[in-house]
C-alpha cells in the first residue's frame, strides 16, 4: 500500500507517483494542458537532474516513474509550478471552470497525496512501468499502449523518457 508522503529517509530514490487533479475533474486533455506538463517535466530533467523512466498523461491524472536526489522537492515544485500554469491556462481558456476549484485562492489544483511507491526491486519497477503504459488501454482510449501519444510507450512523443539501465 502506498504511503501518503515520500519519506525523508528515502528522498533520493526512484518512485512511482500518481498526481491527480482535485475531485478527479477532467481538465488536462484540452487547451494544450498536456504541453504544460511536458514542458515542466522537461525543465526538471534539464535543470534539476530528474530521471524520468516512465510516464503517462491522462485526462485527470498523471503517472510518473522517476528518480530525483530530492524527490520531495521535485514533487512540491512540480505541483506548484504546474498548478500556476494550468490555472492561468484555465482562466484564459475556460474561466467559468475556475469555480470548480473551491481552493482556487489557495491555488490547489492537485490532490495532496501523490500515492508514492518506493521502487526497491527490478520486478516492481517493471510492473509499474507496465501499469503506466497499460493505463490508456485499460480506459479503452487506445488498443495498444504505443498509440497513446502522451506516454513513454509512444516513441513519437515529444517528451522522452530516460534510458533504463537494469
Amino acid at each position: 500500500m502506498p504511503s501518503i508522503r515520500i519519506s525523508k529517509q528515502s528522498n533520493d530514490k526512484t518512485y512511482f507517483l500518481t498526481l491527480t487533479v482535485k475531485n478527479w475533474y477532467y481538465i488536462l486533455d484540452r487547451h494544450k494542458r498536456w504541453d504544460i506538463l511536458a514542458n515542466s517535466l522537461r525543465y526538471f530533467k534539464e535543470n534539476r537532474e530528474l530521471k524520468l523512466y516512465g510516464f503517462v498523461f491522462m485526462i485527470n491524472h498523471i503517472h510518473l516513474l522517476c528518480f530525483s536526489n530530492d524527490m520531495i522537492g521535485f514533487v512540491r515544485d512540480f505541483k506548484k509550478h504546474t498548478t500556476n500554469e494550468l490555472l492561468k491556462n484555465i482562466e484564459q481558456s475556460e474561466p467559468a471552470m475556475l469555480k470548480l476549484f473551491a481552493d482556487f485562492l489557495k491555488k490547489e489544483l492537485w490532490q495532496k497525496t501523490n500515492m508514492p511507491e518506493l521502487i526497491e526491486t527490478e520486478k516492481f519497477f517493471l510492473q509499474k512501468l507496465d501499469y503506466i503504459h497499460q493505463n490508456p488501454v485499460r480506459r479503452n482510449y487506445v488498443v495498444v499502449p504505443e498509440n497513446w501519444y502522451w506516454s513513454s510507450a509512444n516513441k513519437q512523443c515529444e517528451l522522452k523518457a530516460d534510458e533504463i539501465i537494469i
